[in-house]
């Protein structure tokens, strides 16, 4: 028997649309030929990220002097020549081009500096010209219980932090049609857990034939996929979500009880800085009903420390949303200036100041986390196995236990909690 050489080498960073994006990638290059390659897919959200990106590529031509090295993702789209300089780097294609298979063709001919051929090395369209929806359909996350399905692209809000809507381009959205589809399909593959992803999902429908809501498109899905057992849907804006979804939150035991908040910051005066279309009051709001509808959901959120003049008064504001909110799960950033942002050209503040709040609001963050997970030692969760000894429960909790044979990667098994250590639940199976 024939061995077929393996896939691409992907190397991803950044949030869940890129790893859904990997995927397709992954697909792609397989349709093109594409085998022995590294494939670096970037973010751009922070400095950090790209420092971290320009790390692995320089570790991977060092480890792999030969292969050929395709850089892709927001980094690389917004900023294609600086990554094109990088020495190690043999191609750089844009966000929209890496889903595509001719992307691939000029490596997968051994050309991948695209002389010989005429494929350019450089291949990075304007986004912001991008109209089209992004309806990728795959398999499944291979080796993977959870699959993130892609249902809205870019973001037509601007606010001042963000550098996001340049690498990802206009809204758009995946007709309700196609996204239905691709969940049966991965259902029906053996994936437990489907995550809805975007960069802006409340934004879900705005540009489609009757502008269906996010809600709608959540209730078509569990409606017409009975087979799927679970739904999660990633970062909301807190001041777009829908009468509808808000029912099944009430309503839907497959729609998880965790939702993951876009608040970014608790200071009235940061926020309208930020330019978000939220204050204060808005996130209390929100979090107090949804905590009505369905009392046993968890929240996560994004905060952003240090943001330009932010002072300790307006910091102290954000600190004590995460107990004003009953914040749990937290994504904490040190405030990055991206440069072509209205927020890089605002008094900064001091980067030690910066880490320090960061520091402070992670700390607020594990405590939170760690009251949560003692609150649900001997209770019983139902948890989704994602490889041997570990899984999730329903409000995103990992939890490990011993009998690793107990069930497959994919079932769903009732275990008793035993303990909560080290950030995550130590379980039992139930008697």
């Amino acid at each position: 028997m024939t061995l077929s050489p393996a896939d691409p080498d992907i190397i991803t960073f950044g949030c869940r649309l890129n790893a859904y994006e990997s995927e397709v990638m992954r697909a792609r290059a397989r349709e093109a030929g594409l085998r022995d390659a590294v494939i670096v897919n970037t973010c751009a959200v922070t400095k950090e990220a790209e420092r971290q990106a320009r790390q692995a590529i320089r570790r991977a031509r060092r480890e792999r002097p030969a292969t050929p090295i395709i850089v892709t993702g927001c980094a690389a789209q917004i900023d294609p020549a600086a990554f094109a300089a990088m020495p190690e780097v043999d191609r750089v294609i844009g966000n929209r081009e890496k889903l595509r298979p001719d992307a691939f063709a000029a490596a997968t001919a051994g050309d991948a500096a695209g002389d010989a051929l005429g494929h350019p090395r450089v291949l990075v369209d304007d986004i912001m010209a991008v109209r089209e929806t992004a309806g990728h359909l795959i398999q499944g996350f291979e080796g993977r219980a959870r699959a993130f399905v892609q249902v809205q692209q870019g973001c037509d809000h601007r606010c001042t932090f963000c550098i996001i809507p340049y690498g990802r381009g206009p809204s758009r959205s995946v007709p309700v049609g196609e996204v239905v589809r691709q969940v049966r399909l991965l259902a029906r593959g053996g994936t437990a857990e489907v995550v809805l992803s975007g960069v802006d999902i409340t934004d879900y429908g705005q540009d489609l034939p009757g502008r269906p809501p996010l809600g709608q498109l959540v209730r078509r899905i569990l409606a017409l996929v009975p087979e799927l057992p679970r739904l999660r849907i990633s970062s909301l804006d807190p001041v777009e979500l829908d009468d509808g979804l808000l029912r099944l939150i009430a309503e839907e035991e497959r729609l998880m009880p965790h939702l993951h908040l876009s608040l970014q910051a608790g200071d009235d005066l940061i926020l309208k800085r930020m330019k978000r279309r939220h204050l204060r009051a808005d996130a209390l709001a929100l979090c107090r009903r949804v905590r009505r509808l369905r009392p046993e959901v968890v929240f996560g959120a994004d905060l952003i420390a240090g943001f330009p003049t932010e002072d300790e008064a307006g910091f102290a504001n954000t600190l004590s949303l995460v107990e004003a909110c009953g914040l749990t799960y937290l994504h904490v950033f040190p405030y990055s200036p991206r440069p072509g942002t209205p927020a890089a050209r605002m008094p900064q503040v001091p980067k030690a100041v910066r880490k320090a709040r960061a520091a402070r609001l992670r700390a607020a963050g594990d405590a939170a986390l760690t009251r949560f997970l003692a609150s649900r030692v001997g209770r019983d969760e139902r948890v989704l196995v994602e490889r041997p000894g570990f899984g999730h429960s329903p409000q995103f909790a990992p939890v490990e236990w011993p009998e690793r044979d107990l069930a497959r990667p994919g079932e769903i098994v009732t275990l008793r909690v035993a303990a909560a250590e080290g950030g995550r639940l130590r379980a039992r199976a139930a008697a």
